[in-house]
C-alpha cells in the first residue's frame, strides 16, 4: 500500500484529502505544521509527499528545501499545493525539486492522477520493499527487504528491538539487560550467542561495533512503530490532533513485545501505559466535547483497564453512563468493574 505524507495548516484541506487518498488505497499521514512533518520523517518514510506552499512559520517551499536536505528524501516525489499559483512560486518549487505543482481547487480526479503519475514513474514497488519496518505494539515482527524476518531465536529478536530502543549499548549492558539472571561470565557468552544469531536472521552487517560499543547499522533505518506512536502522542498532548486521529492513535496501542519477560522490556511497557492513559483522557475529552458520550465511556473503560485505581476515569466513565441513561452509571459510581460485559 503506497504511503503518503500530507502537510497543510488547512484542517479541511488535510480531511480533503485524506479521504480521496485513503479510497485510492493509499496509507496517509498527515501533519499541520512543517516542523512536526520533519520530525515525523524520522519515523515514517513515505513514498510521496504532498504540502501546501503558504503556511506560518514555515512555507512549502522551505519544507521542500529542508526534506531535500536529506539524503535519503532527496529523490522522494514531491507535490506542491497552493491557491496562489503564480508562476515565481512554480518556478521556484521546480528548481528546488518538486515533481508537481497543483493548484487548488482540485478535483479528486486531479489529485489522484498527480499522485499515481509520480508514483508510477519513481518505481514504487522497489522503494517501498526496500524499507525496514520493526513492529513491537501487540506483536513482534520485522519486515526486512520486503519479507518477515524469520528469527533464528526469540532472544535475536528481543536484542535487535533493545538496540533500536538503546541506539548504542556495550555488550555488558546488553547482557544484563537481557539476562539479569545469570553472573557475568555466562551473560556475557550469551550475548554474543545472540548477536550471532541477530547477524544470521537479517545480515553479518546489520549490527556494528565501535570502541566496545554495538548498534544497529545506520543505513538500516527501520520504521519503528513504538517511536512513531509516541512521536503522535507527544504531538496529542500539544493539541495538534483532532478527534479521529486520536481515536487512530489511541488504536495503535497493544503490550510491547508480547510473550518477552525481560525487565527492560517492563521499564518500556510501563512508559507506553503512561503514554496511553494520557491518550485515552484527551480521546475521552474530546469525545465529550464532540456529544458522543458511548465512545468517551469506552475511552474510560479502557484507561480502568491498565490503571483501575484512576478516580478521574471512574468519575469520567459515570459521568458518560448517565448521559447514555446505561444503569452501569451506578456501578461505575461505586467503583464496581464490570469488564466481563463490554460497552456495545
Amino acid at each position: 500500500m503506497p504511503r503518503i505524507l500530507v502537510v497543510d495548516d488547512d484542517s479541511a484541506i488535510v480531511k480533503l484529502i485524506s479521504v480521496i487518498l485513503s479510497r485510492a488505497g493509499h496509507e496517509v499521514r498527515t501533519s499541520s505544521h512543517p516542523v512536526e512533518a520533519l520530525d515525523l520523517l524520522k519515523v515514517f518514510t513515505p513514498d510521496l509527499i504532498i504540502s501546501d506552499v503558504v503556511m506560518p512559520y514555515m512555507t512549502g517551499l522551505e519544507f521542500l528545501e529542508k526534506v531535500r536536505d536529506h539524503e535519503q528524501f532527496s529523490a522522494m516525489p514531491f507535490v506542491l499545493l497552493s491557491s496562489h499559483a503564480e508562476r515565481s512560486d512554480v518556478r521556484r518549487g521546480m528548481n528546488l525539486g518538486a515533481d508537481d505543482y497543483l493548484p487548488k481547487p482540485f478535483t479528486p480526479q486531479d489529485l489522484t492522477t498527480a499522485v499515481e503519475a509520480r508514483l508510477r514513474r519513481v518505481g514504487l514497488n522497489q522503494q517501498s520493499g526496500s524499507v525496514t519496518q520493526a513492529k513491537a505494539l501487540g506483536t513482534a515482527q520485522v519486515m526486512w527487504q520486503g519479507a518477515q524476518v524469520a528469527w533464528v531465536s526469540r532472544k535475536a529478536l528481543e536484542l535487535f528491538f533493545y538496540l533500536l530502543e538503546h541506539k548504542e549499548v556495550t555488550s555488558w549492558e546488553a547482557a544484563e539487560a537481557l539476562w539479569p539472571e545469570k553472573d557475568e561470565s555466562r551473560a556475557s557468552s550469551l550475548f554474543h550467542t545472540t548477536l550471532h544469531r541477530l547477524r544470521k536472521s537479517l545480515s553479518n552487517e546489520a549490527v556494528v561495533s565501535n570502541n566496545r560499543k554495538y548498534a544497529l547499522a545506520p543505513d538500516l533505518k527501520p520504521e519503528y512503530d513504538v517511536q512513531r506512536y509516541e512521536l503522535l502522542s507527544g504531538q496529542a498532548e500539544q493539541g495538534s490532533l483532532g478527534y479521529e486521529e486520536l481515536r487512530e492513535l489511541v488504536g495503535q496501542y497493544g503490550t510491547f513485545l508480547p510473550g518477552a519477560d525481560s525487565p527492560w522490556v517492563d521499564d518500556v511497557r510501563a512508559r507506553l501505559e503512561q503514554k496511553q492513559l494520557s491518550l485515552l483522557g484527551l480521546a475521552a475529552q474530546a469525545a465529550g466535547t464532540a456529544g458522543k458520550p458511548k465512545e468517551a465511556a469506552q475511552f474510560h473503560q479502557r484507561a480502568l483497564g491498565i490503571d483501575p485505581m484512576s478516580e478521574q476515569d471512574w468519575r469520567g466513565l459515570s459521568r458518560a453512563l448517565e448521559t447514555l441513561g446505561d444503569p452501569r452509571a451506578r456501578l461505575a459510581a461505586q467503583r464496581e468493574a464490570w469488564w466481563a460485559v463490554d460497552l456495545d
